[in-house]
């Protein structure tokens, strides 16, 4: 099968296209035949290991210390169909079209992965696919749909806040724009020029240019500020939530660490800075929502599997919107 290979830890050229074994799945495993994985801002961020000391070196221990173990795939996301399940497998059967994530063993680059039938957290999992999502559709829920609805189930948002989304246009943000209206609140998305129209047709109340404007500025005030890409100063953005207030901080660099002990430690604000663990339980829930019409997902661009060095540039630019996927077969 094709599949693309992660050699070295560096930038987006050490992702090369190679032939390697399809894999037999286990007793509890599937096989799946994949039609369309992903790249994400935290793809490239793992390709790189360009992470503080205090998660590279975990990572490292991981993966390899100088470079990824010989034949790891990158790649988390994917939707594809089941190829053939092993003889403890309950919950899937052969035919069976599927979404989902594979954690931190990765593998979704490539034309076919064995997932183990039900698995959680790091581990990934797997579920049904939504009836009115197409395949590259579907891949891009299971990492930005799960990681907003842990973020925004955190915040406890209720019918009537006031919600500020930082990063509003990425994998995350675009989900977690939707998820926050879905339960009543007014959104505010903060993001660049190039996507606030996007913004608005997603649903958002109000958009902020960050190029152009400073919310902390502005004199406004929001019950939760959700930073989805470790940008806000909670010391400059008290003014800007209220009192009791929630920052929700889904990738937060080390001044915000600092910051958010802190905030928790010497006022009545809450934070909340965690990995998010997505469940089985998660992935259903999402797919009833993507059924029902309540929330959708945004697609940018489209590269096929051997272009995914391209696709990596591309969205180290920082102008990507909303998802990025990869064709596969």
């Amino acid at each position: 099968m094709k599949a693309i290979l992660w050699t070295k830890y560096g930038p987006p050229g050490v992702l090369e296209l190679s032939e390697v074994d399809t894999p037999a799945p286990k007793d509890n495993e599937v096989l799946v035949k994949i039609f369309a994985t992903t790249v994400t801002a935290g793809d490239c961020e793992m390709r790189s290991l360009k992470f503080p000391i205090y998660l590279s070196l975990p990572l490292r221990i991981y993966f390899g210390f100088s470079k990824p173990r010989a034949g790891t795939i990158p790649g988390s996301e994917l939707a594809g169909v089941i190829e053939s399940a092993g003889k403890d497998v309950k919950l899937f059967k052969k035919g069976d079209p599927v979404f989902g994530s594979t954690g931190l063993r990765l593998g979704a680059s490539a034309e076919y992965i064995c997932i183990p039938e039900k698995t959680e957290g790091i581990e990934g999992s797997l579920a049904i696919k939504p009836g009115n999502m197409t395949y590259e559709e579907a891949a891009t829920v299971p990492f930005g749909g799960r990681d907003a609805l842990h973020f925004i189930r955190k915040g406890n948002i209720q019918n009537g806040q006031k919600v500020l989304i930082n990063g509003a246009g990425g994998s995350i943000g675009v989900f977690a724009v939707q998820l926050a209206r879905h339960f009543g609140a007014e959104v505010t998305a903060v993001d660049s020029t190039g996507k606030l129209e996007m913004l608005r047709a997603i649903g958002a109340d109000e958009v902020i240019d960050y190029t152009r404007e400073d919310f902390t500025q502005n004199g406004q005030t929001y019950d939760v500020i959700f930073d989805v890409v470790g940008k806000i100063s909670l010391s400059r953005s008290a003014r800007s939530i209220k009192p009791n207030g929630t920052y929700l901080l889904a990738n937060p660099n080390p001044s915000q660490l600092v910051q958010g002990l802190w905030t928790r430690m010497t006022g009545s604000k809450t934070v909340v800075m965690q990995p998010a663990s997505g469940t089985f339980e998660d992935l259903v829930y999402l797919s009833e929502l993507i059924e029902a019409g309540k929330i959708k997902t945004v697609i940018d661009r489209r590269y096929p599997l051997e272009q995914i060095s391209e696709a990596h540039r591309y969205v180290e630019t920082g102008q990507k919107r909303g998802n990025l996927v990869i064709t596969v077969g």
